[in-house]
């Protein structure tokens, strides 16, 4: 079961990532990203949108790793490392929460929820 809920955070970070693609393009998709303050974002979050990709693969790889799909998941650094990301998706929960834009919270609030949810199986090995 771990890794159909590994394959599912991995379906929305590839969500995430497409509109960080995006705000990085410079699209007017600012409203949902970043505090929400930009419509098209200014160069230095138009970086920080790219890199936030890279890091975006980095924890589906992760997660697929802990769950058996990929190598190297029991590992003590995939092990804690899978509870670290847990507790950074639940920061992202608060994060987004709080945020001013309202179409972030209306969007990244739920996707981290998600993804904190499907990442604490991860974690537990459901």
């Amino acid at each position: 079961m771990s890794a159909l809920f590994a394959v599912i955070a991995t379906a929305v970070l590839a969500g995430i990532a497409v509109v960080q693609v995006l705000g990085a393009l410079g699209t007017p998709v600012g409203h949902l990203l970043w505090g929400g303050q930009h419509e098209t974002l200014p160069k230095n979050l138009r970086i920080g949108s790219a890199l936030s990709v890279l890091l975006y693969a980095a924890f589906a790889v992760l997660l697929l790793s802990r769950a058996g799909a990929l190598p190297g998941g029991n590992s003590t650094f995939a092990v804690v490392s899978t509870w670290v990301l847990f507790g950074y998706f639940v920061i992202g929960i608060v994060m987004n929460g709080i945020s001013r834009s309202r179409a972030e919270r209306a969007t990244m609030t739920p996707a981290c929820v998600v993804l904190a949810a499907l990442t604490l199986a991860v974690a537990l090995e459901l």
